[in-house]
């Protein structure tokens, strides 16, 4: 991640904040926005080629905003990104925007990966058990990885918690290895 990616989303996050924006909605906003980008090479072409008139490029940023519902803070935020020349990082800046408003928000972000699918009970115990190692309410990402054999891994921030089979499995070997 850039510097000015996060200078970027500090900033929006304070307008937002300061606007009352509900930050789960910015979010969605952003993201849809940035799939939508994504997506098309045509408009990206558009509204990142610096020889066209700002004028023109605005006019279509407004034509795709009105299509997907932006709010006039998430779509002047895109302005300044465009006009900055910055579009091409928009990705960077959305992920730091939603590291940013989740801390506000006292969410921490949190991976958990399983042996294999888990009943909906599991999953609100496991989430449960994430909420309470990280100290707040948490975003779940799930993931699957057979390779663990049995139980799950939980990652939050840089903290890793094994309670799978393979970690265990490997604990007993190091364990004996040093016995």
């Amino acid at each position: 991640m850039s510097v000015f990616s996060l200078r970027y989303a500090r900033a929006f996050q304070q307008v937002a904040a300061a606007q009352h924006l509900d930050s789960g909605s910015v979010r969605e906003q952003l993201s849809d926005f940035a799939a939508t980008l994504a997506g098309s090479r045509d408009l990206r072409e558009f509204l990142g080629n610096p020889s066209l008139e700002p004028a023109d490029k605005l006019k279509v940023l407004d034509a795709v905003a009105s299509r997907t519902g932006l709010e006039k803070t998430v779509r002047n935020f895109i302005a300044v990104l465009m006009d900055h020349e910055r579009l091409d990082a928009l990705d960077e800046v959305v992920a730091e925007y939603k590291t940013i408003a989740d801390e506000g928000n006292g969410i921490a972000e949190v991976e958990i990966v399983s042996a294999k699918p888990l009943a909906d009970d599991e999953r609100n115990l496991l989430q449960w058990k994430a909420g309470e190692l990280a100290g707040s309410d948490v975003r779940v990402t799930w993931s699957q990885d057979a390779s663990l054999l049995g139980g799950a891994v939980i990652h939050v921030g840089s903290q890793v918690f094994d309670g799978s089979v393979r970690g265990q499995l490997q604990q007993m070997k190091q364990h004996l290895a040093g016995a």
